[in-house]
């Protein structure tokens, strides 16, 4: 039965137009079964931008320091990316996040078990999307990068 209220104006109604799995919830993360706000929602884009950064000119300081003394792993932007890998990776797996995701109240967790660690090869596996940058520039409905999406993780605030 047709709704009397549509018109031409409104175009076809699709099938599955009201429960499509690809359409944006009420708020980011709501699909994925987190609160609206506060400790446990999605962080925004604009502080996981903040979080790497934080992270970046922190091995950016410690590369320059690095490479005072030895060349051995090349020069300041090779060696400040090998430490950022590291850092992520180290940082994902043992702490659920990087220091800068804990100095803007953020952490890394799981999608599919709650409370459940990272664990080691999804903070690898994460880590070295994320340094491609594109995924995590890239972001779904929910806000999460794809490379968060491809491990099962989401950035949220603690």
């Amino acid at each position: 039965m047709a709704n009397p209220k549509r018109t031409w104006l409104d175009g076809p109604q699709i099938p599955g137009e009201h429960d499509d799995p690809f359409a944006p919830g009420k708020w980011p993360g709501e699909k994925l079964g987190l609160p609206e706000a506060g400790p446990g929602s999605l962080a925004s884009v604009a502080r996981r931008a903040g979080g790497v950064t934080i992270d970046w000119i922190m091995c950016w300081i410690l590369a320059m320091t690095f490479v005072r003394f030895t060349d051995i792993l090349g020069s300041t932007p090779t060696v400040t990316l090998i430490f950022w890998i590291i850092l992520g990776i180290l940082g994902g797996w043992l702490f659920a996040g990087t220091p800068g995701h804990k100095l803007l109240g953020m952490g890394v967790a799981r999608t599919d078990v709650g409370g459940a660690r990272v664990g080691f090869w999804r903070a690898v596996a994460r880590t070295l999307l994320t340094s491609f940058i594109l995924p995590a520039a890239m972001v779904d409905s929910d806000g999460r990068g794809l490379h968060d999406r491809a491990t099962g993780t989401a950035v949220i605030r603690g």
